[in-house]
């Protein structure tokens, strides 16, 4: 029989074609895209994280007692969380991202809630401002959610108009600290001190702020509004280490102050013929190099480390935030606490020197500075939350802040006096996989324009539309 030549794998081609595919994306480092990405400006970070998810790329995190290495992983990055967030009893794990964290707490709290005794269908409180993991959540586990209107000009919410909709059907009480939209904190304390008299836990959804808010006092940042396990009646966590952690995707923190409520997020079953079953997360089999990855970064930069890069922040974030105030028809909503900042048209502004949110990142990003923009929403009451722009501050941003500066001024100066995007539904919609094809085939969008697609049809439709726009810009394509 003859031997079957030895495979031979083309390892630079494969290479070259991914980087080939790479040089359409934004760029992940350097400062010049203020979302999605959390850039500590450290490059031997980076590669100390590669070659620690390259150590266990072969692990499978399903099964601890077979791979002990997961648990001993996963156990210092717990301890790491509970004294970063004060819950020295705190227990928990590490999840794919803020989405799985916010998913299985919002199933810990319904399972909770049904063993406490709860008949019927369990809802979850919230305000407007949490984040859409909260809403997804609850679809996918069959739950109610109740949302609060923010005050629009303050981008949040009094407690008493969340607490005073308490009830025996309210499985789980959300707050955020901060809020990703507007990056203001929430009322936690006040919250978390109603929902524990009635019984209720309370979720503080951290993922964006649990690696920064927790440093940011000590690093020049000012005070922060109590919002961890210090507050009496908040029950758990989340907190991402994919964002202020500085570690790579996806990897986050769910902790629990309370021992049985963290047991109701587990999966377990025996009743089958096959290996026993305990899943401590949404995922059975799940890789392992983003807990190594995120465990190397956190030793490796110790709660010292995130002091010196939240005081990189810090100072950024006070620059960023000058520069916008300077600027005529723009202003910041509401008083952040934190690096998130949203920036809306300046309601006080004459006519004739307001800058429309949108088309100001529009015009930044042809200076090559990549916003976020946020559509505006007419809440339950009434209330309209403007349009906004977010930008999310890193580390990096320190070293960009004068050539960030300079594109914010000149883009205002470009759009300053024109009239917002779209007003009213237009007569002819256009077809979203035409416009996915196009943004696909050219690499431009305009964001504008769908963001204004978005305020003007009704929501389910525009989700509707955005749900087609994705599948095809997601399609394999021709040839």
């Amino acid at each position: 029989m003859t031997p079957e030549p030895p495979l031979q794998v083309d390892a630079e081609s494969v290479l070259g074609r991914l980087s080939a595919y790479r040089g359409s994306d934004a760029p992940t480092h350097g400062g010049r895209v203020l979302s999605y990405v959390y850039d500590s400006g450290l490059a031997g970070l980076d590669e100390l994280a590669a070659r620690a998810a390259r150590e266990v790329q072969s692990v499978n995190g399903l099964d601890p007692t077979t791979f002990p290495s997961v648990a001993l992983l996963e156990g210092d990055l717990v301890s790491f969380g509970r004294a970063i967030l004060h819950g020295p009893d705190a227990v928990g794990s590490v999840t794919s991202g803020g989405t799985e964290s916010c998913l299985l707490a919002v199933k810990a709290a319904r399972d909770s809630w049904r063993a406490r005794g709860g008949h019927g269908r369990p809802r979850i409180l919230l305000a407007r401002t949490a984040h859409a993991a909260f809403v997804k959540a609850a679809a996918y586990l069959d739950l109610d959610v109740d949302v609060v209107p923010v005050d629009p000009a303050a981008g949040t919410f009094a407690a008493g108009d969340l607490t005073r909709r308490l009830d025996e059907a309210t499985a789980l009480v959300v707050v955020s600290a901060p809020a990703y939209p507007h990056g203001v904190v929430d009322p936690v304390a006040e919250v978390a001190a109603t929902a524990l008299d009635a019984g209720v836990p309370c979720h503080v959804d951290a993922c964006i702020g649990g690696l920064v808010l927790p440093f940011w006092e000590e690093a020049g940042g000012g005070p922060v509004p109590a919002w961890d396990f210090r507050v009496p009646g908040v029950t758990s966590i989340s907190a991402d280490l994919h964002k202020y952690g500085y570690a790579p995707k996806g990897s986050s923190l769910l902790l629990f102050a309370d021992r049985d409520l963290d047991r109701a997020r587990y999966f377990a079953l025996t009743d089958w013929p096959g290996y026993p079953v305990v899943n401590p997360t949404a995922l059975g089999s799940r890789s392992a190099g983003a807990l190594a990855a995120a465990w190397a970064v956190t030793s490796a930069l110790g709660a010292q480390g995130y002091v010196a890069l939240t005081r990189r922040v810090v100072a950024a974030t006070a620059a960023v935030r000058a520069c916008v105030g300077g600027i005529p028809g723009l202003a910041v909503l509401g008083d952040p606490t934190g690096p998130l900042l949203a920036v809306v048209t300046d309601p006080g502004a004459p006519e004739e020197d307001r800058v429309d949110p949108h088309a100001w990142a529009g015009a930044v990003a042809q200076r090559g500075f990549v916003l976020q923009g946020q559509p505006g929403l007419v809440q339950a009451d009434g209330s309209r939350i403007p349009r906004s722009t977010h930008l999310t501050v890193t580390p990096v941003t320190a070293q960009v802040l004068d050539d960030l500066c300079t594109a914010l001024v000149a883009g205002a100066d470009e759009v300053r006096g024109r009239a917002p995007g779209l007003e009213s539904v237009p007569e002819a919609l256009p077809d979203p996989a035409l416009l996915a094809r196009a943004a696909r085939d050219t690499g431009e969008l305009d964001l504008a324009a769908v963001l204004g697609l978005i305020e003007a049809l009704p929501r389910e439709a525009s989700a509707r539309m955005l749900v087609d726009f994705l599948a095809t810009f997601t399609e394999p394509r021709p040839g």
